[in-house]
């Protein structure tokens, strides 16, 4: 790999993504969701020699075919991922998800059958049928946006099976750390303990959740990228660990030695058969492929993610009495 296409790079995931491939010493080509304020996420402030950054929407096949130009690897993030929108606005996940996804394969395909690494969501499986999922589990699509990325992983597959495109599907389960956006679980109970919140707002503390530090989701993504064995294969990367929200809760109240109870919030509740219950992942074919295995803990990595938090620069960017969607 020469340079590497990183769609999403400016999202949480992506901007972590793209520090790791530079550290390593990897060109890359950072594409920014486009926006009339020039504003570019969290790749704000990053500059390196071998980092260009372009903004676009993976939306427009014509702008994907200039984005994939001079790049010989696409690792593609770009999606619309938050659940609760997707009971809003579902026709938007459908173009986002399924419809980027076809852009960015006819590009690469059009560039001659480029390596793309796509990356997708434990969602797809659903709440578990059995323990630890594997890749053999039953997909289940229980929110429009789980279902969307369904047919992004098998749109992408059908372009390997039909075209012998070299693509992966990195599956990551849930991946928490500095940056990651309120709406998600783990930075939703941090903000709202170090705000001295006496009553912490959260949905459903029942479901179980399979938690992988982003840097080594990326590092899981990275190990898929340079390893021919995994084309044509979808692949998990997961701790194996599986915890409770209610545990979660106790263990980061704990961390900020906060006296807050929880209380649940209806808006923060799935509708019941939405709700996903269950995850724990299974990351061995990883493991067998490529060597792969997780390297921060996950009280390490909660440390962590605090420690990121309790920076006011970084906190002043979050709003944590507000239910981010």
């Amino acid at each position: 790999m020469k340079k590497i296409l990183v769609t999403g790079a400016d999202g949480f995931i992506g901007s972590h993504l793209t520090e790791l491939l530079l550290a390593e010493g990897y060109s890359v080509k950072a594409l920014s969701y486009y926006n009339s304020f020039g504003f570019t996420g969290w790749l704000e402030g990053l500059a390196h020699p071998e980092l260009e950054v372009i903004t676009g929407d993976v939306r427009d096949p014509h702008f994907c075919k200039k984005a994939v130009e001079g790049c010989d690897t696409i690792i593609h993030l770009a999606a619309l991922v938050a659940i609760p929108f997707s009971y809003m606005a579902p026709d938007l996940y459908v173009e986002t998800n399924v419809k980027g996804t076809l852009n960015i394969c006819q590009a690469a395909m059009a560039l001659g059958n480029l390596r793309l690494v796509h990356v997708s969501t434990s969602e797809v499986y659903g709440t578990a049928q059995y323990v630890p999922i594997d890749e053999a589990h039953p997909r289940q699509p229980q929110s429009p946006y789980s279902a969307s990325k369904i047919a992004a992983d098998a749109m992408a597959l059908s372009f390997f099976h039909t075209y012998q495109m070299p693509v992966t599907i990195a599956r990551p389960f849930n991946t928490y750390g500095p940056r990651q956006s309120a709406r998600a679980v783990i930075p939703s109970m941090i903000t709202q303990l170090l705000s001295q919140n006496k009553e912490i707002m959260l949905g459903d503390t029942s479901p179980t959740r399979d938690f992988t530090y982003v840097t080594d989701t990326c590092r899981g993504i990275l190990a898929m990228a340079k390893n021919d064995q995994t084309i044509g294969r979808e692949i998990n990367i997961a701790s194996g660990i599986e915890i409770s929200i209610a545990e979660l809760f106790q263990t980061l109240k704990s961390m900020t030695a906060s006296e807050a109870t929880f209380v649940s919030d209806p808006q923060r509740l799935r509708p019941s058969s939405s709700e996903v219950f269950r995850l724990m992942g299974d990351a061995s074919l990883l493991k067998q492929l490529t060597g792969y295995s997780p390297q921060t803990s996950f009280d390490t990595g909660l440390k962590d993610t605090i420690q990121w938090f309790m920076n006011p620069e970084n906190m002043v960017k979050y709003k944590p009495n507000i239910y981010n969607i």
